[in-house]
């Protein structure tokens, strides 16, 4: 399996600055979300978010176009519930990491990811070779 040095180098940057502690965010509100079993379809998504806030360098995030009503109904609760402070939390890692002239492709990512966190239902997380 090859891996691109440049996004390897990138992702180890990137859990040391900032991206193990929003991967601890997204687990968090996974678990909060398992503790009651109609909010697991939501723990589920943020623990699926929480490996691509760990290692995002080389994926994507596509729409899927098999998403229904319910995605848009569980999105809206979502970002109610953990969306909103995701993001802020994206939104401030950026700012710090905007600081200096290397952290400035890591803040690029950690916007890129905040539509991903606001509505996570009808996504995926693809890499160059498919589905993660």
């Amino acid at each position: 399996m090859y891996t691109c040095p440049m996004r390897t180098l990138l992702n180890i940057i990137w859990v040391v600055f900032g991206g193990f502690w929003l991967f601890l965010g997204y687990v968090f509100f996974g678990v909060l979300a398992c503790i009651v079993i109609i909010t697991i379809p939501a723990g589920i998504a943020s623990f699926r978010i929480a490996g691509y806030a760990l290692w995002p360098f080389g994926r994507e995030v596509v729409e899927t176009p098999e998403a229904g009503v319910m995605s848009g109904l569980s999105n809206i609760i979502w970002f109610l519930v953990a969306g909103l402070w995701l993001a802020i939390g994206h939104i401030t890692t950026a700012a710090a990491q905007a600081i200096t002239i290397i952290g400035i492709p890591l803040a690029i990512a950690n916007l890129k990811m905040i539509p991903v966190t606001c509505f996570p239902f009808g996504k995926r997380i693809v890499s160059g070779r498919g589905i993660v």
